[in-house]
């Protein structure tokens, strides 16, 4: 049952990394495994079996929700903008009541009752990042050719190390950097035509995909290797400064998700109304699968 749950988490982690302004890191901490995670991928040298234990699961969700709605994104996202996006808000603000709760608990292991300067400071500072950053995209980056010679395969690395951010860092949106840096649209054809070659067993066209997809994974993977033990070190040493700073960055989120997409440029009441009820929905399902990570 708790491998079909990290499943299904996966599943969400996974379409939440190719939204722009959606952040995969976000969506761990929203559902209560981030702790879980980072702990399992910082300790997967030392701990092999349980940390494998854990990410198998949540890494064949990603990769379900990445390759199925990677297909679904673009139809959604030009016909219900809206309500695509307004469920992704209920997604993450159904988090906050957990966040709250475990920013409270970190205080009391300080024998603090208050929040202090510290705390107050974090908050506004990522709530500033993560109202800035998509204000730097503006509108959605175009489209590059990528062929597979030396440099763009070490470009590709690189964004694949920045890519990786969206899986760890809570409130920062990969895909939006990818979308700034005007690779968004690139990669994710890339994905999704490698999905279609493997369909029609062209195996030329898998060849040509994986010499520009494996550079971009190597980075994805060496990314969250180092990131996660970054944030470890900031939740072992400053946990309550750490909630603080990623509750700004999830207050931020509805900001970037609603902007990265312009979904506010057409406003149609069937689909507003919609939208508000699965964004109900969706943080209500946050919500539960939280309390059940907690219990």
């Amino acid at each position: 049952m708790t491998s079909l749950l990290d499943i299904l988490r996966g599943i969400i982690i996974g379409i939440a990394n190719i939204i722009p302004g959606v952040s995969g890191g976000t969506m761990a901490v929203s559902m209560g495994i981030y702790d879980k995670l980072i702990g399992a991928v910082t300790g997967l040298f030392k701990n092999f079996k349980a940390s494998v234990r854990i990410l198998l699961p949540l890494a064949i969700g990603m990769a379900i929700g990445i390759v199925g709605f990677g297909f679904l994104l673009e139809y959604l996202l030009a016909n219900f903008v809206l309500a695509t996006c307004l469920t992704f808000v209920g997604l993450i603000l159904g988090g906050l009541p957990i966040l709250w709760a475990r920013l409270n608990q970190s205080l009391q292991k300080k024998q603090r009752k208050t929040i202090g300067a510290g705390e107050v400071i974090s908050f506004l500072v990522l709530l500033a990042i993560g109202v800035g950053l998509p204000l730097l995209q503006g509108a959605e980056g175009a489209q590059r050719t990528l062929t597979a010679d030396p440099v763009t395969m070490l470009v590709l690395f690189i964004l694949g190390i920045v890519a990786s951010a969206t899986m760890v860092i809570p409130g920062v949106s990969g895909s939006m950097v990818l979308m700034v840096l005007g690779y968004y649209n690139s990669i994710l054809s890339l994905l999704t035509d490698t999905v279609v070659c493997l369909k029609d067993f062209n195996f030329a066209g898998i060849l040509e995909n994986c010499l520009l997809l494996i550079p971009f994974c190597i980075g994805v993977a060496l990314g969250i290797f180092l990131i996660a033990k970054v944030i470890e070190y900031l939740f072992q040493n400053f946990p309550s400064q750490t909630f603080a700073a990623i509750i700004g960055l999830i207050v931020s989120s509805p900001f970037g998700i609603l902007y990265s997409v312009n979904a506010l440029a057409a406003i149609h009441p069937v689909e507003l109304v919609v939208g508000i009820a699965l964004g109900a929905l969706g943080a209500w399902v946050t919500l539960l699968m939280g309390n059940k990570e907690e219990a």
